[in-house]
């Protein structure tokens, strides 16, 4: 077995996992940051502000639906460069909060600006939502890497479907406050109107108000661990970072459960991106489903499939779980490219989102347990490369084919690709060993 960074770690990691207990204020606290920063998924990356520069701002839907991928593929090359660095001087110096802080920030204000853009400024509207959504993306490094410092080793897989599941909860509650204060009223609230679309842009506004108020939580009781008596200066950990990450690479290579793991989802989640970025287009332009009742209903799914899901890993292992979930997204997917049925569409899309929350909570409860201690920022930083490194591909690929085929179905069905072969990747995963290799206590003896 691998040793890990110092001699005691491995007995002291096992021995604390036997008597943890889950701090219920520290873990409500941190899943709230999902019920906060969901409404920016929720809202402005898949159901609402995705249709509306589709539809309203860019020149006509199909140049529009491919300039939203070209903006989410920007989106993840630079989370795939910044996120490994930034988790390493995290790491290092301490700084895990301070940068979460600073990531949610810049994500809030760029919800703010989302309100600006008007018909026919494309630039304006996708630079703003680059940077917002790069912002959104570097803070989930951040606090992320919370997880397994606030979760028992035999809870992880339910406490991590517990965030996501009140993250689907939030970004329901946000999307139905959203349509009651803004969109449905007649005459509309605010001075705001239907007609020239500011009703649909405020609900970023929104999304900017609900983010800043249910973070805070996060803020003020997730305690961060370790923080070094006296913080080296930013300068300082910069210079360092980079000998950092070439270690953490050569670590990760090492971890060869890790690395395999990081492989396969490098592919799988390109899947799950693309989806998310282009569900409501699709939804809206192939069905005519309003977006927000497409919203609602599928975040209801969501929840209830990744709580629950939470204690199918928890049971029999997040390995078995994320495969379970690929099988039926690769089914699901191809029923709705394949129907013109509304119902046979609306059953699909159910599945998608029952299965969407458990593959991301079992992958992150999974990675968790391969980490070694104290070293959750870092390899954390790797894991939002590895989700990120290639999800340009996705959006591309859909882009590519929509021009190609003038078809959004046909560019849709290329997802079902990125699931078959990441769940190949991923049967070549050791769970067991991928555990024992962290030296994190084993999450479970035998099954149950």
């Amino acid at each position: 077995m691998l040793q890990v960074h110092c001699d005691h770690c491995a007995p002291h990691t096992e021995m604390q996992a036997m008597i943890q207990k889950p701090d219920r204020k520290t873990i409500a606290a941190w899943s709230m940051y999902d019920f906060a920063n969901s409404s920016f998924t929720t809202i402005v990356v898949t159901f609402i502000y995705a249709t509306y520069f589709t539809d309203a701002i860019a020149l006509d839907s199909k140049s529009g639906s491919a300039q939203w991928l070209w903006a989410l593929s920007i989106s993840a090359v630079f989370v795939a460069v910044l996120s490994p660095f930034l988790g390493a001087v995290a790491d290092s110096g301490g700084h895990r909060k301070k940068f979460l802080l600073i990531s949610t920030i810049v994500c809030i204000l760029g919800s703010v600006l989302l309100f600006f853009p008007l018909p026919g400024q494309v630039t304006f509207a996708l630079t703003t939502f680059v940077i917002a959504n790069i912002a959104f993306e570097m803070a989930n490094v951040f606090y992320n890497a919370y997880l397994p410092d606030i979760a028992p080793a035999d809870q992880i897989g339910r406490i991590s479907g517990l965030g996501w599941g009140v993250g689907y909860f939030g970004g329901v509650l946000a999307l139905v406050a959203g349509y009651l204060l803004l969109v449905a009223p007649e005459p509309a609230l605010f001075g705001l109107s239907g007609d020239d679309g500011s009703s649909l842009r405020a609900m970023s506004l929104l999304v900017a108000i609900w983010f800043a108020v249910f973070s805070i939580p996060m803020f003020l009781l997730v305690k961060d661990p370790d923080q070094p008596e006296k913080p080296q200066p930013i300068g300082t950990l910069l210079r360092t970072a980079r000998t950092d990450l070439v270690k953490t690479f050569s670590e990760i290579r090492k971890f060869r459960q890790m690395f395999r793991f990081l492989i396969a989802r490098l592919v799988y989640n390109d899947g799950l991106i693309t989806i998310f970025g282009f569900a409501a287009i699709y939804a809206s332009h192939e069905f005519g489903v309003d977006p927000f009742l497409l919203g609602i209903t599928l975040n209801v799914a969501a929840g209830i499939g990744a709580y629950a899901m939470g204690y199918l890993d928890d049971y029999i292992g997040g390995k078995k779980t994320i495969l379970i979930t690929l099988v039926g997204l690769s089914l699901a997917v191809l029923a709705i490219v394949l129907t013109q049925d509304i119902t046979i569409f609306w059953i699909g899309a159910g599945v998608i989102a029952i299965l969407a929350g458990p593959n991301q909570a079992a992958s992150r409860s999974l990675f968790a347990r391969f980490i070694p201690e104290d070293r959750e920022n870092e390899f954390f930083g790797f894991y939002a490369f590895s989700g990120k490194f290639t999800a340009f591909m996705g959006p591309i690929l859909l882009a590519f084919l929509i021009t190609e085929f003038n078809s959004e179905r046909v560019a849709v069905s290329a997802v079902i690709g990125f699931f078959i072969v990441g769940a190949l990747l991923l049967m070549r995963v050791d769970e067991q060993e991928g555990v024992e290799t962290s030296g994190r206590a084993t999450y479970r003896d035998q099954p149950g």
